[in-house]
């Protein structure tokens, strides 16, 4: 089973940068589309970005398109996420998450990964 491990979270002013990273364990990470999901207090969790198997295609929430990157590394089993210009309500617990199944292209759906991290917390102070 794949296990998931979100890391690079933190305190952050509004405007600066951060960058997630998570770390996959498991022979056939390239086998899986992966997501990155956020969860502010009392909201939903929603999607952020999304990636495919080899990176070549990604999908962005329109909250966060043009300031923020998924990228993937293959042989290094890690999917990143650059945060740019980062904004107050940017503040939430970050997931990262794989989609084990061939048929959904980068699905935004929550309920369509099967795999979750535990989760970094960013928070943006104005």
């Amino acid at each position: 089973q794949v296990q998931l491990v979100e890391s690079g979270g933190g305190l952050v002013q509004a405007g600066d940068s951060l960058r997630l990273s998570c770390a996959a364990s498991g022979p056939t990470f390239s086998s899986y589309v992966m997501g990155w999901f956020r969860q502010a207090p009392g909201k939903e969790r929603e999607f952020v970005a999304g990636i495919s198997r080899s990176g070549g295609a990604t999908n962005y929430a329109d909250s966060v398109k043009g300031r923020f990157t998924i990228s993937r590394d293959n042989g290094k089993n890690t999917v990143l996420l650059e945060m740019n210009s980062l904004k107050p309500e940017d503040t939430a617990v970050y997931y990262c998450a794989a989609d084990f199944f061939q048929g959904h292209g980068i699905a935004t759906s929550v309920a369509l990964y099967d795999v979750w991290g535990q989760g970094t917390q960013v928070t943006v102070s104005s």
